[in-house]
């Protein structure tokens, strides 16, 4: 199968779930989905619990939620699917931790769904679902899906203490396989791993529309054992894997172009589960950033980035080069 079929196949399948999602709305409720590709809404994305356009689960009947559900979990595999799921559910634990504390709602009703431009055809398009600790973008043009990034995953609590769900680490992966790399390290290359004193109270970017943190820090692939990159590869993995195998063997055939030795590996805060604790890992053309620092390290945020392509960016400077001189 070639990568172009293979991306190809993803893109149908996206490209017929928006469509069946979008045909299931009525008048009032597709207004509320659509946009135009140029909206400023479509960049304007983040993991906080905020005001956000497009259309919430709580505004869809069940006729409606099928269909975007399906929507959702078509950019992804089981894997990612579920944790997607297990994200939108969580606010209900969070909402019972918190009580009458809370600030925020904590209401799984509130994950927002956008259609940016008309799915299918040559024109660029885009979808994403969003809500608190849960931000999937995706870009088309020309017929095919550009970008999948950015791709954000957090849980608050990082693991339920209490309740029904005790135990449940939503993202326990993303936190045990980036520690366990970094404690395979002797003491002359986690020095040099280590990029700042303390870890930062949130990710470094955030949810900025681009990623500019400029050259990468921290220890290069090149410097760590042949376990140790085994290790890292693995890492890497947990974050491709959440997509659809065909998005996953794409940025595994770009990583490999690209050469695991250019992969940097980054690392502040503390070695232990209760220590605030961040990561990040920078190659030429993909960037992850992890971390948990809040509620006394109990509390992940996490994302998949492209360098230059979020939202398309590199691809989609191509388009308006050809068509609009």
């Amino acid at each position: 199968m070639s990568a172009t079929h293979a991306v190809s196949t993803t893109a149908q399948s996206m490209t017929e779930a928006a469509t069946r999602f979008l045909q299931s709305l009525d008048a009032e409720r597709e207004a509320l989905v659509s946009f135009d590709f140029e909206s400023e809404a479509r960049e304007d994305w983040h993991y906080v619990p905020r005001s956000r356009v497009g259309l919430s689960r709580g505004q869809m009947d069940e006729s409606q939620l099928e269909p975007a559900h399906a929507l959702m979990a078509s950019g992804l595999s089981a894997v990612g699917a579920e944790k997607a799921e297990q994200i939108i559910r969580h606010e209900a634990v969070l909402g019972r931790i918190e009580g009458d504390s809370a600030q925020f709602a904590r209401d799984p009703g509130l994950y927002f769904f956008s259609v940016f431009g008309s799915p299918g055809g040559e024109a660029p398009w885009g979808w994403r679902v969003e809500g608190h600790h849960l931000s999937l973008n995706y870009t088309f043009d020309g017929g095919e899906l550009r970008s999948p990034t950015p791709s954000f995953f957090g849980a608050n609590p990082a693991e339920v203490k209490d309740g029904p769900e005790k135990g449940l680490r939503i993202l326990e992966a993303e936190e045990e396989l980036g520690r366990e790399l970094f404690l395979s390290l002797d003491d002359e290359c986690r020095a040099r791993a280590v990029v700042y004193p303390d870890a930062p109270r949130d990710m470094i970017t955030r949810a900025d529309r681009k990623v500019a943190l400029g050259e990468p820090a921290g220890l290069p692939a090149a410097a760590m054992t042949a376990g140790q990159r085994d290790k890292l590869m693995a890492l890497v993995r947990v974050y491709v894997d959440k997509n659809s195998e065909e998005l996953t063997a794409r940025a595994v055939r770009r990583i490999e172009k690209d050469g695991l030795d250019a992969i940097f590996f980054a690392w502040a805060g503390g070695e232990q589960r209760s220590q605030g604790h961040y990561y990040r890992l920078h190659g030429p053309s993909f960037f992850v950033e992890y971390d948990n620092v809040q509620n006394g390290a109990n509390h992940v945020h996490s994302v998949w980035r492209d360098v230059e392509g979020d939202f398309g960016h590199d691809l989609l400077r191509e388009h308006y080069s050809r068509h609009h001189r």
